[in-house]
């Protein structure tokens, strides 16, 4: 404990101011977020709340801010709608649908956690890390622009005149100070200062202009104010707990929990490069899953990591669970006693921290080696980033993945090689280079001409490997027909495991297989395959 107490102690100043602004930014995120899913704000803000605290203190990445996010939101709108529909108008069944939905989210992915596959982030590569960033930052961007707009004639239009030129101005000056303030003092948080100059302009020079209170209105809602999250024993007595409950929140589930654990996981990934360190997948996996739980249970809407305001935890000096815990903790008290002060803080101010969040997060270099990286590599890096707009970030993620991983195998499926030599007893030889799988077996195939070879073959794969199904029945295909043909197979220097996989596969193969070889070389091999 002391340990404890040590490491996040040492750079406490950085990770408290820091702490303050993530929750100051939490709350119009959280708010709109929860109009997205179509619930009540202190929903979202229960979600924030909650999930941003457990996962701070058990997360396997110090640092790293979660709370309600707008990919979750998006899928949690037809859910709820969905859920209404079940029951009458004043029962609100889809909220707690909601809830029980986020409780088997949080379930999975502990499951995912235990079983350790968070470790498969590191197969993501970086073209689509880098279309995973420029697809959020335009996502933040775009997110933003909602807040240019005003309630007329009770339809929500764009701002003109005098009104948007406050905005344009109020925006700008808070991104000028977190611009320029370090140049002077390093030691202050830029943003939490451009907050507060920000809001007292607009307080005391009476200014009218949009705020959170008036944001968190013009959805719908009454204010921020509320007390503590209560266990949701509703869930228990409204919603039937059969198979035709499972069968309808399962599949929104599994989708919410492959989401949040692609955002939280990439997120991890991203802090991990702005901060030079490592974080621990698994343990986030865990930390995500009980957090969803517990928010489910205490009434919030579920949530993942966020890309924004981690990115300004980690510029404004956080690097500790401190940071988080402050920020979670930090909201708890807006919605518990400060509320009538946090809705005055202005818009613009939280827009103007948004868009110097979007400068920050573009990986503005993309532009500049897009035309010195190969073709593949840069399509993956547009369509990623695009999907992630148009889409949303499982999907985009996904796709690039998929994109990747079928450029890799059409380019390695390339680059089997077979080298051919007659040896003085008059055996053919066929050296093979290059890995054999699904996508070279044709090519491999095409190498031999079983009609018009001597009658001894010897197959060599010193400088090859057989990886999968399709290879292992192309190289049986293939003696099957030399021995069709009267003729002698041999097969050398096949590693081990091949060599169980192919007798496994067909015990006659055994035959055919050169076990005893005294080639150094071979044995080298064989040892790094393993």
């Amino acid at each position: 404990m002391k340990e404890f107490i040590r490491r996040q102690s040492a750079n406490a100043r950085n990770d408290i101011f820091s702490g303050l602004t993530v929750a100051l930014a939490l709350v119009p995120e959280a708010v709109a977020f929860a109009f997205v899913a179509g619930v009540d704000p202190l929903v979202g803000l229960y979600a924030a709340f909650m999930i941003g605290l457990i996962t701070s203190i058990f997360g396997g990445r110090p640092g790293m801010i979660s709370g309600a996010t707008g990919a979750l939101a998006v899928v949690m709108v037809s859910l709820v709608a969905e859920g209404n529909a079940m029951g009458a108008e004043s029962e609100n069944l889809g909220l707690y649908y909601l809830f029980a939905t986020v409780i088997l989210m949080g379930l999975i992915q502990m499951l995912v956690g235990v079983l350790k596959l968070g470790k498969f982030v590191r197969l993501i590569p970086h073209p689509v890390m880098m279309g995973f960033v420029n697809g959020l930052a335009i996502v933040i961007f775009l997110s933003q622009m909602g807040m240019f707009k005003d309630r007329i004639g009770g339809e929500m239009q764009w701002m003109s005149g005098q009104a948007l030129y406050l905005m344009i101005g109020l925006v700008g000056l808070t991104m000028a100070i977190m611009q320029f303030l370090p140049k002077l003092n390093k030691k202050l948080p830029e943003a939490l200062i451009g907050i507060l100059v920000v809001s007292a302009i607009v307080i005391f020079g009476n200014l009218d202009v949009a705020t959170v209170g008036s944001f968190i209105k013009s959805g719908g809602g009454t204010g921020l104010e509320g007390g503590l999250p209560e266990f949701q024993w509703a869930i228990f007595e409204k919603i039937p707990f059969n198979m035709e409950t499972l069968s309808f929140i399962l599949p929104y589930s599994f989708i919410l929990a492959a989401i949040g654990l692609i955002e939280s996981l990439m997120t991890l990934n991203l802090v991990d490069e702005l901060t030079e360190t490592r974080g621990n997948s698994n343990r986030e996996c865990l930390a995500q899953g009980g957090a969803n739980i517990v928010t489910g249970l205490f009434g919030g809407m579920g949530g993942c990591a966020m890309i924004g305001q981690s990115i300004i935890n980690i510029k404004g000096g956080g690097r500790t669970r401190l940071s988080g815990i402050v920020a979670a903790l930090t909201l708890l008290a807006f919605i518990l006693f400060a509320s009538p002060l946090i809705e005055r803080v202005p818009i613009a101010a939280l827009v103007g921290v948004m868009f110097m969040v979007v400068v920050g997060t573009f990986a503005w270099s993309s532009f500049r080696i897009l035309n010195k990286i190969p073709l593949s590599d840069a399509i993956v890096l547009i369509t990623v980033s695009a999907l992630t707009v148009i889409f949303d970030l499982a999907l985009a993620v996904a796709a690039g993945i998929i994109l990747s991983a079928l450029v890799f195998a059409w380019e390695s499926a390339k680059r089997i090689r077979a080298r051919k030599q007659i040896l003085e007893d008059g055996t053919k030889v066929y050296e093979i280079w290059g890995p054999l799988f699904f996508g070279s077996i044709q090519a491999f195939k095409a190498k031999f001409d079983p009609n018009n070879d001597p009658d001894k073959i010897i197959i060599d794969f010193m400088e090859s490997r057989v990886t999968d199904h399709s290879a292992l029945e192309a190289l049986h295909g293939l003696v099957e027909k030399y021995q069709s043909l009267g003729k002698e197979v041999h097969i050398r220097h096949l590693s081990e495991e091949c060599q169980v996989l192919m007798v496994k596969a067909s015990p006659k193969l055994a035959e055919v297989i050169e076990k005893n070889i005294d080639d150094p070389r071979y044995h080298v091999m064989a040892q790094a395959m393993q």
